[in-house]
């Protein structure tokens, strides 16, 4: 086991033997900036490991739990919160955790339809969430971000002077749209293919914004990188089969912003991206170039 994760394995153990569930495993999942452990038959432990990073303290754990806790309190697809812990999030030895029901992944990909389906249930559960959230929070950090990496010169000025005047502009466009809850990064990687339906996870970026902005976080590869006009306009039938109602017109601007916050994020994500990921990176910037000459 890598040194840096005994500390907050250790963490997550401590807290559920205090709660008296038994933990007979350690299978690690992720290995990222959180640490994602399975800790028995059903329990699995999500451990911040990047305490120097952009989301200090407990409030983004807090958002996401009472969001999750809500979302499947109606039936939404979702994975839950763990019913033998209390919901928390913990701090432990200088660790936040939380703590959720493990599922099944099936290694198969999610057909869009049903992609815009699962979306759809969500945002009507997601209006009714009594809870406080932050309004287009993920724009406000993003700027903070690119400060940070103006200080630490992990991105050239020409790139930090357009995604923020990218971001800036976004923060005009969106403010006048509708907005509810959000998952806030309803990217394909977080919706799960598990053996009885297709569920959500990772609530960590949720927010009040346009219901646009998780439609073009869904479909941004497929629009942009693959152009894959098949696959866009499945989501967004499946989406409008559920109930769901939105403007294309408010899409332009929330794929604009949404490539403007992968690009400020992706130096602190991937300090060391692959060919891949540095493909992707380059083709945001010079999409968002294309948009705003």
């Amino acid at each position: 086991m890598l040194d840096t994760q005994t500390a907050p394995l250790r963490a997550a153990r401590e807290l559920v033997h205090l709660h008296g569930v038994e933990v007979d495993r350690c299978d690690i999942l992720q290995n990222a900036s959180t640490l994602v452990v399975r800790l028995s038959e059903s329990l699995v432990a999500r451990v911040v490991v990047d305490r120097e990073g952009p989301r200090g303290g407990m409030a983004w754990f807090a958002r996401e739990n009472a969001v999750a806790q809500h979302l499947a309190s109606l039936g939404a697809p979702v994975i839950p919160l763990h019913a033998q812990m209390p919901a928390g999030p913990h701090e432990h030895r200088g660790f936040v955790v939380n703590f959720w029901q493990y599922v099944t992944v099936m290694p198969i990909s999610v057909p869009p339809e049903l992609m815009g389906d699962a979306l759809q249930r969500c945002h009507t559960a997601l209006r009714t969430f009594p809870g406080q959230l932050p309004r287009l929070a993920i724009l406000d950090e993003s700027l903070e971000i690119l400060g940070r990496l103006q200080r630490s010169a992990l991105m050239g000025e020409a790139d930090l002077h357009l995604l923020r005047a990218c971001l800036m502009m976004a923060q005009v466009q969106l403010a006048g749209l509708s907005h509810q809850a959000l998952h806030g990064d309803a990217h394909e990687g977080n919706l799960l293919a598990t053996p009885t339906a297709v569920l959500w996870t990772d609530w960590e970026d949720t927010f009040l914004g346009p219901v646009e902005w998780d439609l073009a976080s869904l479909i941004w590869n497929e629009h942009v990188l693959h152009r894959n006009t098949a696959h866009v306009e499945a989501v967004f039938a499946g989406y409008r089969r559920a109930g769901g109602v939105f403007s294309e017109a408010a899409l332009i601007p929330c794929l604009m912003a949404r490539a403007a916050v992968m690009c400020a994020w992706y130096p602190l994500l991937y300090p060391q991206p692959s060919a891949e990921r540095q493909f992707k990176m380059q083709r945001r910037l010079s999409w968002l170039r294309e948009q705003i000459e």
